[in-house]
């Protein structure tokens, strides 16, 4: 298992990992197999989506917000209830084909980390199976 870092600079933040993971998979070499991420924070997360245009990500944090406003009336009250919900819902874990050396993702898509009690340093999981 490796641990990556991923420093994040806002409260909410959709965080663009898809280059690092690609220099991950190049760097050891992985040629063929699934890469599995997973995020041990309950309050960030991680998703596939969009990555062509930016609008994209601000559009996701701006309906998490109508969806679960920040100050909702949660009984979990420390300040950042909203983010272990946002959190449950984008999920903590992503498994990536790679081939041929390269993450496997449809032509506009893009892995993001989804921050939602920043800014943080945070870690990622990250286990190889596969040549």
């Amino acid at each position: 298992m490796l641990t990556l870092t991923v420093t994040t600079l806002r409260r909410e933040e959709l965080k663009p990992i898809t280059r690092d993971l690609q220099q991950l998979a190049t760097a050891n070499g992985w040629s063929e197999g699934v890469l599995t991420l997973f995020c041990p924070h309950t309050t960030a997360g991680l998703t596939v989506n969009e990555n062509a245009d930016p609008d994209v990500a601000r559009d996701m944090l701006d309906i998490l917000a109508r969806l679960v406003p920040q100050r909702g009336g949660y009984r979990h009250a420390e300040g950042n209830s909203d983010a272990h919900v946002k959190a449950s819902l984008m999920g903590p874990s992503l498994s990536l084909i790679v081939s041929g050396g390269r993450i496997r993702l449809g032509t506009w898509q893009g892995v993001y980390f989804c921050e939602f009690d920043g800014p943080r340093e945070r870690t990622l999981w990250a286990q190889w199976t596969g040549t």
